[in-house]
């Protein structure tokens, strides 16, 4: 059985698709919403996978780089498509790497990510 807890923010910014041909290689902007699932191999000796302060704050930090910008200046984003998958892989990667950092049994294991009600990609471990 595998046990985890999550934690959905919500942030707002512009981008275009490079090497697109459609009306997404225009600026556009969305407001995405994401969602950041955590697990770790064994509860914590009070019954918690992550404590969800420190599952906001970690998300928090990771979107407000990317909150009220134009995405494709932002870095890795000035270098690779800021296509909903590569904003969710950022996201699982900065995630894990800070999650870490706090508790090295904490892995991240999904990330979603929503450019609209109806369009979402997802990542997995």
């Amino acid at each position: 059985m595998r046990v985890s807890v999550y934690r959905e923010d919500f942030f707002s910014a512009a981008h275009h698709l490079r090497e697109y041909k459609g009306k997404c290689e225009n600026v556009h902007g969305h407001n995405w919403r994401v969602r950041l699932e955590v697990t770790r191999d064994a509860l914590t000796k009070e019954g918690f996978i992550c404590d969800f302060t420190l599952l906001k704050q970690v998300l928090k930090d990771i979107l407000d780089r990317l909150d009220h910008r134009d995405i494709n200046a932002t870095p890795p984003f000035d270098k690779i498509n800021p296509t909903a998958e590569n904003l969710g892989t950022y996201i699982f990667t900065e995630a894990d790497r800070q999650l870490k950092e706090v508790d090295a049994q904490l892995s991240v294991l999904r990330v979603k990510v929503w450019e609209s009600e109806k369009s979402c990609a997802t990542v997995d471990r």
